[in-house]
């Protein structure tokens, strides 16, 4: 079997597990529970997908590194016209940064804002929802449009 597909596959897979589950939490789980009026409900679905995506996350990391490392696509990082290489990198980053670093350090403090001013952390939510799934969604087109020479010069 050929290591860089199946790499390529599980990539693929990771990625849509991961930003398949940010899509659905921001366009319609936040929405009902903004409707609802229910927090809630958003923290139970995100508690359940956090730890899933706890795991696709490193997937995907892995994956594209072991492609970078197979094809020798690191040049491609500084090549302005492969900007969705360092794109895709810097939106894995930020997701490790979110899932293993800030929300582990936060969650008390989130908590707290959470009882004490529902509105509030529900807007905050929403919004750091729809600013990652607008570079993510970016960031996926500019990632198969450049795959497929769309940004070749």
């Amino acid at each position: 079997m050929d290591d860089v597909a199946l790499m390529r596959a599980l990539h693929v897979l990771a990625i849509v597990h991961w930003i398949g589950g940010l899509c659905f939490v921001t366009l319609v789980v936040l929405p009902l529970a903004a409707a609802e009026g229910r927090l809630a409900l958003f923290e139970i679905v995100e508690r359940r997908f956090s730890a899933q995506v706890r795991l696709s996350v490193p997937v995907a990391g892995l994956t594209g590194l072991w492609m970078a490392w197979r094809l020798d696509l690191w040049d491609g990082f500084v090549d302005p016209a492969s900007w969705w290489l360092a794109a895709m990198a810097g939106l894995w980053l930020v997701f490790v940064l979110i899932l293993f670093v800030v929300e582990p350090l936060l969650h008390a403090r989130f908590a707290g804002l959470v009882r004490a001013r529902p509105v509030t952390a529900l807007r905050f939510v929403t919004f750091a929802h729809w600013g990652l799934l607008a570079l993510a969604a970016l960031t996926a087109f500019g990632a198969v449009g450049g795959v497929h020479g769309l940004f070749a010069r």
